[in-house]
């Protein structure tokens, strides 16, 4: 009988073994403990899509604290303006965002990395609600930009 099988079964087990070791040993990696989860999310391409050139949209946001994340590039709106709103139309968030490009030079080649900016970009709702978001490219939508909400528990 040969002893090759036996010798490559062994050692597909401790590979298997150590796989599952490092799973429980880095519970980061498991869906119910990824801290960030996105609520809200839009792609804005094209503002005459949208009323005024304003794009609004209702949708429920529970108890916590969030963060909006863009996804923007050099010709995204210099300016965004997003605002929320409660069901009772209590403003719960009026802020603008201010696009920044970032020079990147390694000597080889340049290129920009893009952000936006906002003297605040964190949310704190206090009870689960319906809200309604306006995001304004404040006419000025030459690129898309993509933008998301997402919970930071």
């Amino acid at each position: 009988m040969s002893k090759k099988p036996i010798i490559g079964g062994i050692i597909l087990a401790v590979i298997i073994g150590v796989v599952f070791v490092g799973a429980e040993i880095n519970p980061d990696n498991h869906p119910e403990n990824i801290k960030d989860s996105e609520v809200f999310h839009i792609r804005l391409a094209d503002s005459s899509l949208y009323e005024n050139g304003v794009y609004s949209e209702m949708f429920q946001i529970e108890k916590g604290v969030y963060k909006f994340r863009f996804v923007p590039n050099g010709d995204s709106p210099q300016k965004l303006s997003i605002k929320l709103l409660a069901e009772s139309g209590v403003v719960l968030m009026d802020n603008h965002f201010e696009l920044e490009g970032t020079l990147i030079d390694d000597g080889i080649s340049s290129w920009y990395t893009w952000d936006y900016l906002s003297k605040d970009n964190i949310l704190k709702i206090d009870e689960s609600q319906q809200v309604k978001i306006f995001v304004s490219p404040n006419g000025n939508l030459k690129g898309p930009v993509s933008i998301g909400l997402v919970s930071i528990k």
